[in-house]
Formats: C-alpha cells, structure tokens, sequence
C-alpha cells in the first residue's frame, strides 16, 4: 500500500548514503550490581574508566554495535558471545524490547487477545530510543523502562544505566529508524531460519510470558512473520556485517570481536598522567577554603600522620578532624537574615540557612568514615555513596556503584573523601553529581587531607565547585603517594593492610 511505502521511505535510508565522520568520545557505567554470567565466567559491567579527560569534559564516545534481526534469532545470545569474547568489563547491554509505547486501553485488550501488533515500528518509542542511547554516548546516566511481556505494559520503577566503553543495542526494530542509524558504530544483522525462529518464539513465549500456543501461533502467522518479510528482513541491507546462523556462527563472532578491540584500542586515556603534568604551576585557586591551622589542629594532624600512632588514637582524632571540618564546611553555604523572638519577648536578629536541604554523599570506603561528623551537625541529613576504586592495573579510577537519594538537584551537596592526591577519584564523583543535574556551584568536596596538584585537577576542571579541607600537602611522588602525607587512610582507620600499589584517594580494587 502507498502507506506502508511512505513509511519504510520514512523509516529506512537509501543505500549507500553517507554522512560526516564522527568525532568519539566516552560514557559512563551501570549504576545497578551490573553482573553478566555467561557458561564461563562473570562480567562485571560496573566498573569503568573516567569518561572524561582532565578539563573535566567528555573525552571520548562508546563504540556502539546495534544488533538487529528477526524475533528468537538469537540476537541476545550473540551479543553476550560479543560481550564474552571482548573481555571488557565495561559493558551495557540495552534491548529494544524495553521501549514499547504505553498502550491505550483498547490496545490493551487488543494485546490481551494477540490482536496487537507488537512487530510494527510504530509500537516502539524510536523518540524515548534515540535520546537514550544520545545521553549514554554523551557519559550520561539515562533511566530505562521496565516492560512486562505479560500485562503488555511498563513497571511503574524504571532502572538507572550509565554507559560504557561499549555499549549493545539489540531489537527487531535496531535499523529502522535514519536518526537511530547516525548512532551506530557498527550494524550487524543476526540471519536465522524463520523455522528455528518460530521454535524459539514458541518456547520463549509459552514459557516465560504466560502465552498458549495457539495465541502464540496466531500472533505469529497474522503479525510477527510479515512484520519480518516487510520491515526487519529489508534492513538487513544496511547492515555492515550479517552474521548467518546466530550463535553458531563463532567464526563471525571473532571478526566482529576483533573490529570493536581495534576501536577500542584507538579510545585509550590515562586521566592520571593527564593530571599529573597540568595546571600544576598555578596559584591555589580561589575556590579552595583550608581550615585555620591552628596549634590545636596542627597537633591534631601530628597525631595522624604519626606512623607510630595506634588505631585507636588515629580514629579519634580523625574524628575530631572531620567534625571541625563539616562545622567549617557548612559556614560557607548560604544564609540569609531571620529575626526570631526569644523567650524573653525580643526580636533577634539572625541567620537562617537558605537552600533546600543538604545531602551528604561519601566516596567509598574512606568516605563513609565522616558520616557520623555530618550526621552529628545536620538533623535528618540525607546520605548517598558513590563507591570509586583504583585498577591495581591501569591505575585509573572506576565507578563501581552509586547510590544517590531522589531529587539531589535541588540539594547542596557535601561529597566527601579523606584524601585527595591527583583528584582523579573526586573529578570522577563530582561529574556523576553533574550528571544527576546537582549544580556546580552546590557541590562542596570535602576532604581531610589534600595534594596541590589534586586541588589544582578538581578547581581546573569544576571552577565553582567549593574545596575545603584541614591540610594542602605540595608533592604528589611518582606512585601518587602525598607527600609527606598521612598513609592509607581507610586501612588505619578500618584496620586492615594496604595492598602494595595503593594510592591515597581510592583504595585499591581487589579481587
């Protein structure tokens, strides 16, 4: 019909179109436990690299593969070989099937009898799809539905992604749509014979969504297979690789394995090294606020540096530090005139904090450790943690879970970490609060003990983001130790040992 031909004109490119290269850039990561089990081992797909370079901006773009192919032609389990293969735990794996529109009533009941078409683009939200996988290639955190196969609808919670080094978008739809075509590296295209397609579908279907074989039969006769022969089959053209036999085929899954590593290879960055040799001739910058160092709290920080110190005393007067610190931090935010009347029937003229409310969120494990000091100053304070741990490999920080309480935008925001010595760690969690929209100017990183050269990376990058600590030490050494430092804080404080390459602003990932 001269509908259905404006629609796949609409849908679909001419072949062999181009358009501009593009430039490539990172993301970020999941923000749940993001585990893959394949039959050989476990992925996990939390932590990454920074997304970011030492200005504090995006560096880099995910290499991002869209699967395409028939319903059941096995196009999930190719892209967990793909995932398996690669050996990259940063990885995000997103399924077309999560963006069905929201069905009207009457579609509902037209579902419920398999009287819906499910295999036509108009029932996925290629608008909800596009803008999704923009913001993970741009390193921001995105929310996905949750569609239920069996009430033919979306949950009512909606789960949290960030991107990755690559990310997998697969669905019988992948190719057909021009804008969504733009944000594919690399099309691959998953041939399987429609007889195994209907086996799988059959299964899948009876099995795991509550279906009879006769609606599943009926809904793939009158919907699912020319839905295939008229939109995913002809797509097949724009793919740049199609892969026969699905999963069978291991021989194709090694060249495409090959392909991405080479891309990836091309989008390596060492944030460290890149803030070890910048911005570090410079004045302190004006954002930075140092306790007073008085003899008490110079005292203070001889007893904690002291190596001879037992933990007891270490933890004590740590905590004596961090309390003086949160009461300095929280002079700093905003107030404004108040008169009250005392119980004496007189008007006094006072302050009165000006924001919203403020949230506390800690750097695991170390940051955690000043909790209590913000709790024991701020009632009803909310507390969020962002757990960055170091790559005893690459050296580089990686975000491995976030935990952040609703609405945080409209918050200021105390992060917190003992020590700061590159600030490799603290520009990570400063740019995770930016991209749950917490404004710049309402972040305030706080931290025991600071490098120069870590105050210098976060005011460079994040200019309105306000540093307070107790101490500024000057040298960060080759291993970026501070210098002289304060040792491992979270193992004296905690009590456990310091693994042999640690570094003083993440404790060192361990596996």
């Amino acid at each position: 019909s001269n509908s259905s031909a404006e629609s796949l004109d609409r849908l679909y490119p001419a072949v062999g179109s181009t358009r501009p290269p593009r430039k490539r850039t990172t993301s970020q990561c999941k923000s749940e436990p993001p585990l893959l089990r394949t039959s050989k081992r476990t992925i996990y797909t939390a932590g990454r690299p920074p997304w970011y370079n030492e200005h504090g901006t995006q560096s880099k773009e995910a290499f991002v593969i869209g699967l395409g192919g028939g319903s059941a032609s096995g196009k999930t389990t190719v892209a967990t070989m793909i995932i398996e293969a690669l050996d990259v735990p940063w990885v995000v794996l997103l399924s077309m099937d999560s963006f069905y529109k929201v069905l009207t009533k009457q579609q509902q009941e037209q579902a419920a009898s398999n009287d819906f078409n499910f295999d036509h683009p108009d029932a996925f939200d290629f608008d909800l799809i596009i803008a999704t996988l923009k913001k993970l290639k741009q390193g921001k955190s995105v929310k996905i539905p949750i569609y239920d196969f069996t009430t033919h609808s979306r949950k009512k919670e909606w789960k949290t992604l960030y991107g990755a080094n690559v990310i997998i978008f697969e669905g019988i739809m992948a190719f057909a749509d021009k804008e969504l075509l733009k944000l594919l590296d690399l099309k691959i295209f998953v041939d399987t014979d429609s007889d195994i397609r209907l086996v799988r579908r059959l299964r899948r279907d009876i099995s795991e969504r509550g279906r009879d074989i006769e609606g599943v039969i009926k809904q793939y006769n009158k919907f699912v297979k020319p839905a295939f022969d008229q939109y995913i089959q002809p797509t097949m053209r724009l793919a740049d690789i199609v892969v026969p036999r699905g999963s069978g085929n291991t021989v194709a899954i090694d060249l495409i394995v090959q392909h991405v590593h080479s891309q990836l290879e091309e989008r390596e960055l060492s944030v460290r090294a890149a803030l070890a040799s910048a911005h570090q001739c410079h004045p302190l910058p004006q954002t930075l606020s140092v306790l007073k160092s008085t003899p008490q709290v110079r005292g203070m920080h001889t007893i904690i540096r002291n190596k001879e110190t037992s933990r007891d005393e270490f933890i004590f007067y740590s905590k004596r530090l961090m309390r003086l610190l949160i009461e300095h931090a929280l002079s700093l935010l905003p107030f404004q005139s108040c008169t009250v009347q005392t119980p004496q029937g007189q008007d006094y003229e006072g302050r009165t904090y000006s924001g919203k409310q403020i949230t506390g969120v800690s750097i695991l494990r170390a940051g955690e450790t000043m909790e209590p000091a913000l709790r024991a100053v701020c009632k009803d304070v909310r507390i969020g943690t962002i757990l960055i741990q170091t790559n005893c490999n690459t050296g580089e920080p990686e975000l491995h879970y976030l935990r952040l309480p609703k609405d945080i935008s409209e918050d200021h925001v105390i992060l917190m970490d003992c020590t700061v010595s590159t600030g490799a760690a603290a520009m990570m969690a400063v740019r995770v609060l930016l991209d749950h929209d917490v404004p710049e100017d309402k972040i305030f990183l706080l931290s025991l003990l600071m490098a120069e050269m870590g105050v210098h990376s976060v005011a460079y990058a994040f200019p309105r983001v306000k540093i307070i600590t107790t101490a500024v030490d000057k040298k960060v050494n080759d291993l970026f130790r501070i210098i002289p430092g304060i040792g491992n804080f979270g193992d004296r404080y905690f009590g456990t040992d310091a693994p042999p390459d640690w570094s003083d602003d993440e404790d060192a990932l361990s596996t």
